[in-house]
């Protein structure tokens, strides 16, 4: 039987999988509980496990079975590297789904519970086939992607050379509750999605009484004409054709309407999709703040912080993956971005030290307007179990079809 049908056979299980890590959501680094489904998952199977020092990571590496591949010098076999993300996020589900987070406050809003499903379903799909394979498969299963950069804590700690050497591609996947339609593929080659970055931002004055504004030094003010300024000086400042995207979520000051606050306070994330803007960025925004604080005689201290690059996608890894989507699914189940999102990805790191690609995935629950449905992160966001078994599948498939091609190459040498 092909990959595909046999993915579809596990469905039910991979989706009572997916159901288990819903249901218990862990948020940062550690996550014991996901970790030890997860090592469920990968029991009985012939992986080499290898788990995280700083955090609850899994590796999973399996030695290809192929005629002469176990022979094979570790240092020259072809290695393919797949990705899942596995931790959730601080919110309150309200989706009203029968397997709704049992913790409170905490919810896979962003459908890694899908991405951990799936590649474990890819592990049984490649156990099956491992005397396919004249090569090796690493599985990377990272906790910490939503802010903690948990990619870059398993590149420490080896996770790209865990089967003996460098690995030659990886591939990432995500669901998308909205922007696709159910069951769509999405790729792009070059940058897919932007780099993210922190904006912390503290004003310092000095408190009065309300109904004497001249008596003291009003932070808040100062506050609010930075936030607007901040936004003028992307567009005055910034070539429009290279976009930044800077949005305030955190606005604090104050105990009672008639007190003029010590201080004010705001954060902000920042999205570029080019180097340069990138730089520009961490230098013209201190400027800023800088000056309008001098100019209200008040200091500020602004504290920007660099976290995920831009997620870049190699050309001819993602022309492979486009190959396997439109062989397994056809053409149709194929959309091609012309732009990228301004979405952040940890696995953005992993796409900087070795060639790969990203793959979109749209996962709506079908009848649903995939233009007006809440998206990830959204306490509302809503994933649809019958991806599951196509995205187990694509996983499967790309590490199969890649290994094959380089160990051809590799023969021809």
């Amino acid at each position: 039987m092909s990959i595909a049908a046999d993915a579809k056979e596990l469905q039910g299980e991979i989706a009572r999988f997916r159901h288990e890590l819903h249901q218990e959501p862990e948020i940062g680094l550690d996550l014991p509980r996901t970790q030890e489904k997860v090592l469920k998952a990968l029991d009985g199977l012939p992986y080499e496990i290898t788990l995280g020092q700083s955090t609850t990571s899994v590796t999973a590496v399996l030695r290809g079975g192929a005629p002469g591949a176990l022979a094979t010098e570790p240092a020259r076999k072809p290695t393919v590297l797949l990705r899942a993300d596995m931790d959730g996020l601080p919110v309150q589900e309200r989706t009203g789904v029968e397997f709704s987070s049992k913790i409170d406050g905490a919810m896979h809003a962003c459908g890694h519970d899908l991405h951990t499903s799936m590649l474990a379903g890819a592990a049984t799909l490649l156990a099956e086939r491992r005397d396919q394979l004249a090569g090796d498969v690493v599985l990377m299963f990272q906790p910490g992607e939503e802010g903690f950069d948990g990619a870059g804590h398993m590149i420490r700690e080896g996770v790209l050379d865990a089967a003996g050497r460098r690995v030659d591609a990886a591939y990432g996947m995500h669901v998308f509750s909205s922007l696709e339609p159910y069951g769509q593929f999405c790729t792009k080659s070059g940058v897919m999605m932007s780099a993210s970055d922190g904006l912390f931002v503290m004003v310092l004055g000095a408190g009065g009484h309300g109904s004497a504004p001249y008596s003291a030094k009003d932070p808040v003010t100062a506050a609010a004409e930075m936030v607007t300024a901040l936004q003028v000086m992307i567009t005055r400042q910034f070539n429009m054709f290279d976009p930044v995207v800077l949005t305030v979520g955190v606005l604090q000051a104050g105990t009672k309407r008639n007190v003029i606050p010590e201080s004010a306070r705001f954060e902000a994330t920042i999205r570029t999709f080019s180097e340069a803007s990138r730089d520009r960025m961490m230098t013209a925004i201190p400027q800023l703040l800088k000056g309008i604080a001098s100019a209200h005689g008040l200091e500020v201290d602004v504290d920007y912080r660099g976290e995920y690059p831009m997620t870049i996608t190699d050309e001819d890894e993602t022309r492979t993956a486009e190959n396997v989507i439109s062989g397994m699914f056809g053409e149709s189940r194929l959309s091609r971005w012309a732009t990228p999102i301004s979405g952040s990805e940890d696995f953005s790191r992993v796409l900087a030290e070795v060639p790969g690609t990203f793959v979109g995935l749209g996962a709506v629950p079908r009848g649903v307007d995939h233009t007006t449905s809440p998206f990830n992160h959204s306490p509302y966001a809503t994933f649809d179990d019958g991806v599951l078994s196509d995205g187990a599948a694509l996983y499967a498939e790309l590490a199969v079809s890649r290994i094959a091609t380089l160990a051809a190459v590799a023969s021809h040498n």
